[in-house]
């Protein structure tokens, strides 16, 4: 499977955010409203994975089907700091280094906008996702008692953009 990490089209709205309503549970997964504002807030941008299957290993065609398998949306703000809203990567795509390359092309364009650190939350249950925020040098930062439906509390994560540009 080739993958690509491109910008977000506006044709690409409804599939993200089916995307996301696989991704996370009722109350947990953005309505239409959240994740369209998300998205468009100033500051934001949203990254794309998108795939393109072939059963060789010659490149595909400008023509061969494309599916998208995951995205990314981000925000940076005027003082240097960043957030991850939401890393979403359908199921069938899952540890094959899509949320990865999602979450470098992210904390590269947060870098070149100038932002020091990257902060994220994720629920403190989450095992994987904390096993993969681990693994890309986040820290845990502190907790957020009742952050999502039902009571669950979250994790803040947190990255220094600056000292992890020296370390790749």
């Amino acid at each position: 499977m080739r993958v690509t990490i491109r910008d977000f089209h506006s044709r690409d709205f409804e599939t993200l955010w089916r995307i996301d309503q696989q991704c996370f549970a009722p109350g947990i997964s953005y309505s239409r409203p959240e994740l369209a504002a998300y998205m468009r807030a100033s500051g934001s941008f949203t990254l794309v994975a998108e795939s393109q299957e072939t059963e060789n290993t010659e490149p595909p065609a400008d023509s061969a089907p494309r599916a998208i398998i995951g995205f990314l949306v981000g925000h940076a703000n005027r003082r240097g700091a960043a957030h991850i809203i939401t890393i979403d990567v359908l199921p069938k795509a899952r540890r094959s280094g899509i949320g990865s390359r999602l979450l470098s092309a992210a904390e590269e364009r947060l870098r070149a906008a100038h932002c020091s650190t990257v902060q994220l939350e994720t629920a403190v249950d989450n095992t994987s996702a904390l096993t993969f925020y681990k693994r890309h040098n986040y820290s845990l930062l502190r907790t957020i008692p009742r952050y999502y439906p039902g009571g669950l509390d979250a994790f803040v994560l947190e990255k220094n953009l600056l000292s992890s540009a020296s370390d790749r």
